[in-house]
C-alpha cells in the first residue's frame, strides 16, 4: 500500500506510475484531484471572506452606535488638561526611544567596541526596528491629531463674518 505522502512526493515523478505494480497505475487522476481540491478550497475561502466581511460590516455599524451613545461620558476625556498632557507624554518617550536607539547603534559602531561586537539576533533586530516604527508612528499619529484637531474642533465664525480658509 502507498501512503499518502508518497503519493504527494511522488505525484510530479516521471516514474511514478511504475512505483507499486498494480497498486499505482498513474498520478494523473492524484494530481487532478489535488487541483479540483486547491479549486474548492479557493472557493471556499472566497465564501469565508464575504461572509468575514459580512460581519465586520455589522460590527463597525453596531460599533458606532454604541459610540454615538458613548460620546457624551468621553467628551470630558478629550479636553485640552487630558488630551495635551498625554500627547506631550507621547511624543517625549517616542523621541527618547529614538534617541535611545540612536545611541546605542553609535556605541555599536565606535571602533572601541570592535572587541566585543557581536552578530545580533533576527529577534534582536526585529525589535530594534519595530521599536522604530513604532516611535515614528507615534509621532505621525500626535501630528496628524494636533493638525486635525484645530481645523474639527476650531470654534464657528461670528455671523456676518466670511472666514478665508488657507487649507
Amino acid at each position: 500500500m502507498v501512503s499518502c505522502a508518497t503519493l504527494i512526493l511522488l505525484s510530479d515523478c516521471k516514474s511514478a506510475s511504475t512505483l507499486a505494480g498494480s497498486e499505482l497505475k498513474s498520478t494523473k487522476g492524484i494530481r487532478d484531484i489535488g487541483w479540483a481540491s486547491l479549486a474548492f478550497a479557493l472557493l471556499q475561502s472566497l465564501c469565508t471572506a464575504v461572509l468575514t466581511i459580512s460581519g465586520l460590516r455589522v460590527a463597525i455599524g453596531l460599533g458606532a452606535l454604541a459610540a454615538s451613545g458613548v460620546y457624551g461620558p468621553l467628551l470630558a476625556f478629550h479636553r485640552d488638561a487630558f488630551r495635551i498632557p498625554m500627547l506631550a507624554l507621547a511624543t517625549i518617550g517616542a523621541i527618547v526611544n529614538l534617541a535611545v536607539l540612536a545611541w546605542i547603534w553609535r556605541l555599536r559602531a565606535q571602533p572601541s567596541a570592535a572587541w566585543r561586537k557581536r552578530e545580533l539576533s533576527s529577534k534582536e533586530r526585529r525589535s530594534e526596528r519595530l521599536q522604530v516604527v513604532l516611535a515614528v508612528v507615534t509621532l505621525v499619529l500626535v501630528g496628524l491629531e494636533s493638525w486635525s484637531h484645530v481645523i474639527v474642533h476650531r470654534p464657528p465664525a461670528p455671523a456676518g463674518t466670511v472666514r478665508i480658509s488657507t487649507y
